[in-house]
């Protein structure tokens, strides 16, 4: 399930979400301009590569000291190609907004980065001994649909199901769509771990790790700003509206 776009609704335009994409395409713009066999060091020694963090006899793989620690923060910038940028950016653009206007333009940044931190270090856990650099945003984005799970349960998300040739679209609650897309993280992070190789080339447990991170720590990053009540968002699927409407009043 490809989600197309949500109706939840928000108050200000979303600094933050845009300036993380447009640095996310510079930077994938800068990648596809070096040569190959540059651009494969660079995400080697950019990448979050779990080995670095647990062998001692890989840790001296690094051009600097420090440089192991700063790939926490760079691996998130770095994708394997146009496919896997255009999916972390059009995820990123459908939901993020709605969780900064929620917290803010400077703590969702902050929330951002520690969602894509939690996300790498579930990974290191869950493979330590992979020598595969991880790079992409999906794990910090991961945590942007932990909060939104928790902030907007009821808005609702409209699906794309390519069935053949023919794409089929429907609308789901958000918290039906982002359960089963954790479920199917899990479920194929714990192929992962029992296959001893990461399914796909996908750090599944990245996304788990970062999605249960963003769960535990949206409240924190909402906490004093104001609380928007349901009537902030369309109701689901036209459940009891009169109902709702007395309760807001």
């Amino acid at each position: 399930m490809f989600p197309v776009q949500d109706d939840a609704p928000r108050t200000g335009i979303p600094v933050a979400t845009y300036l993380l994409i447009a640095i996310n395409v510079a930077v994938f713009i800068l990648e596809i301009s070096l040569p190959p066999a540059v651009l494969e060091k660079v995400i080697f020694y950019l990448g979050v590569v779990p080995a670095r963090y647990t062998d001692p006899s890989f840790q001296g793989s690094e051009l600097f000291p420090g440089l192991k620690y700063l790939a926490f923060i760079t691996c998130m910038f770095l994708h394997g190609g146009w496919v896997h940028l255009i999916g972390n950016m059009w995820t990123l653009w459908i939901f993020g907004d709605n969780v900064e206007d929620r917290m803010g333009s400077l703590r969702f940044v902050i929330f951002y980065f520690l969602c894509g931190l939690a996300a790498s270090l579930c990974h290191i856990y869950m493979h330590p001994h992979s020598t595969v650099p991880t790079i992409g945003a999906s794990g910090a984005i991961s945590g942007v649909l932990g909060a939104y799970y928790a902030l907007f349960p009821l808005a609702r998300i409209v699906v794309m199901i390519p069935i053949f040739i023919f794409p089929f679209f429907f609308e789901l609650p958000a918290v039906l769509y982002l359960a089963w897309w954790f479920f199917i993280q899990v479920f194929s992070g714990t192929l992962s771990v029992v296959h001893g190789q990461i399914a796909g080339g996908v750090a599944w447990w990245a996304h788990a790790g970062g999605f249960v991170a963003g769960l535990l720590l949206h409240r924190l990053f909402c906490w004093g700003r104001p609380k928007k009540g349901f009537s902030d968002e369309r109701t689901p699927w036209g459940v009891l509206p009169l109902t709702f409407e007395k309760i807001n009043r």
